[in-house]
């Protein structure tokens, strides 16, 4: 009878890298997988071909594809948006812009006409899960897939509930559905993490030393104000890149806007007023002295918030 295969999901942040490192201390069949979003750093890119020559492992790639979303959302553009009075121009500006460009994120948002929020956080269902979920079940013929999840119970509320498996504590029998949830990190501190990473000589994400928390979507929708700050600070083609976004993504809205983020009255609504408002304090009402002067001098080389400067 074969035996099951293991198989890790990489995002080339800490957590997945350090899951990677403990798979090659197991025995039996693994595979690696990075679902790419197309909004990742492209530091990360080069990461995840570092941890494929470093760790000695092949990596399969998936990605998301809205083609025939985006389709279906043409034939809607032209015929319920006009029933419903909506202006020509309007019409016009989303058919321009509604062709797949490639990049999952940027197409997801065009086919929705907005972008993704903490409140409809459709990004990780569509651009993550989905595509590893078909990576998956092309897998059903094996007689059961453990699917390791790099997921630590100190990172929120939600996962401080989670258990290591989604059957019984120690059982290596299958899910019903043929598939084991497996969280081999879940009680590992972050100093647990990093020391994972010295222990098997694997360089962390270089994003960490220039202050990120995290390193996946850059940035994600739920980047905290210190990190957007920081990505203004050390990568401002990343602020260019999501305005164009924002320019593209709401010619697809039936609005004719669209922000990255949650637009109001403090923030505004575009990636500009929302990197300006990153560099102040109480509440937006006053700029904060000094991180404005430190924003002013070249970036320094490295200002991780883990430690990692030493």
């Amino acid at each position: 009878m074969s035996k099951p295969v293991n198989v890790i999901s990489l995002s080339g942040g800490k957590d997945s890298t350090a899951m990677a490192i403990l798979s090659k201390e197991r025995e039996g069949e693994m595979k690696y997988v990075f679902a790419d979003t197309g909004h990742e750093h492209p530091a990360t890119y080069d990461y995840i071909e570092y941890l494929r020559s470093a760790l000695d492992i092949s990596i399969d790639v998936v990605k998301s594809d809205f083609t025939a979303q985006i389709a279906r959302k043409r034939i809607v553009v032209e015929t319920k948006w006009r029933k419903e009075g909506v202006d020509e121009k309007i019409i016009d500006n989303a058919l321009s812009v509604l062709h797949p460009t490639g990049i999952p994120y940027l197409d997801l948002c065009l086919w929705k006409g907005r972008f993704p929020s903490t409140q409809a956080q459709f990004c990780t269902q569509e651009l993550k899960s989905a595509p590893l979920h078909e990576y998956l079940d092309d897998l059903i013929d094996r007689p059961a897939v453990i699917s390791w999840q790099g997921i630590r119970s100190d990172e929120s509320r939600r996962r401080s509930t989670l258990e290591m498996y989604d059957v019984e504590v120690g059982s290596w029998e299958p899910a019903p559905s043929g598939m084991l949830i497996y969280r081999p990190i879940i009680n590992w501190t972050v100093e647990d993490v990093f020391a994972k990473h010295t222990e098997a000589g694997i360089e962390p994400n270089p994003l960490y030393k220039k202050g990120m928390g995290r390193v996946g979507c850059m940035p994600c929708i739920n980047a905290r104000k210190g990190e957007l700050r920081g990505i203004a600070q050390h990568f401002p083609e990343v602020i260019d890149r999501v305005r164009e976004w924002e320019r593209l993504v709401g010619l697809a809205s039936k609005r004719g806007r669209a922000s990255f983020f949650s637009d109001d009255s403090v923030r505004g609504m575009g990636i500009d007023e929302h990197a300006e408002w990153s560099k102040t304090v109480q509440g937006g009402r006053k700029y904060d002295l000094i991180h404005a002067i430190e924003l002013t001098d070249p970036p320094p080389v490295c200002t991780s918030i883990y430690g990692l400067c030493e």
